[in-house]
């Protein structure tokens, strides 16, 4: 029996690319926004969600810091996924006869060059892949879209140019949540660790907490911090490391970290991935 994978967007979104990618057997879900990824697991409607947290050209998705420290769901896996922009039209166009182009703003952002080379107009729209499917409903061939190629196989649309975007290095990382967890043995740095903290009101309390993973050797990727509860003075902190809980140096990072802190939770221990094997 196929699983069912969650995913924020329409068929044909670079979410659905990702959970094709690693789950190509089994079955997507399209929800219209992280909430409903998220509630889709935690409800029993889908087994795993496939959710973006990072670009490399926009940082991170500011949304998902605070949607998953609160969702009970635990992070299994990580994916890169490199973003790849498609000039897509309906069948029998060609580039010449293309006017305008549609897509998500941020998309269009990220072909301005091919944009401005080829004198298009743009059109604003809500994301990519719907953007995709009202091309192919128009079905005009002045008009194109900027999607996945998944997209274009999707709406039955042609790809009239491929990797326009004007950075190839931009790729989006995305998680797997679950709700149960999966821990994996003690790898080296072949495991990752991410979890949520909030430091105790004391002087230098933060970089106090932070000492325990400088003298114990920790490699810490990522510490961002974000406000709740709609307080300028309640900050949480969100971090990756490289690491197991199990092995010894960071366990003693763990041990000094509780310290100084009045709230810790790890979200996830799971296999680093890395972007040069996607």
């Amino acid at each position: 029996m196929s699983r069912k994978i969650a995913f924020q967007g329409e068929l044909g979104a670079f979410s659905h690319a990702a959970a094709l990618a690693l789950y190509p057997a089994d079955q997507p879900v399209p929800c219209v926004t992280f909430e409903q990824t998220i509630a889709a697991v935690q409800d029993g409607d889908a087994d795993f969600a496939v959710v973006p947290v990072e670009n490399t050209l926009y940082g991170r998705i500011s949304d998902i810091h605070h949607i998953l420290p609160e969702s009970g769901l635990n992070i299994i896996a990580e994916y890169f996924l490199p973003i790849r922009m498609n000039l897509l039209g309906v069948p029998g166009a060609q580039i010449g006869d293309v006017r305008s182009v549609q897509s998500l703003s941020v998309a269009l952002g990220q072909c301005r060059n091919f944009i401005r080379e080829h004198g298009f107009e743009t059109i604003n729209s809500v994301d990519t892949a719907g953007s995709a499917r009202e091309v192919a409903e128009r079905g005009d061939p002045s008009r194109a879209a900027i999607a996945s190629a998944i997209a274009g196989e999707i709406y039955g649309l042609n790809i009239l140019a491929s990797n326009i975007e004007d950075a190839a290095h931009n790729t989006t990382r995305f998680l797997v949540m679950a709700r149960e967890s999966r821990m994996p043995a003690p790898d080296g740095d072949r495991i990752k660790t991410t979890f949520v903290f909030r430091v105790r009101n004391v002087p230098a309390a933060l970089y106090k907490a932070m000492g325990g993973f400088a003298t114990n050797s920790v490699n810490m990727l990522k510490l961002e911090s974000y406000m709740i509860g709609g307080s300028f003075t309640a900050t949480q902190f969100y971090a990756d490391i490289v690491g197991h809980p199990e092995d010894e140096n960071v366990r003693l990072a763990f041990e000094e970290l509780g310290f100084f802190t009045d709230y810790f939770r790890i979200l996830g221990v799971y296999p680093a991935a890395a972007p040069k094997d996607t």
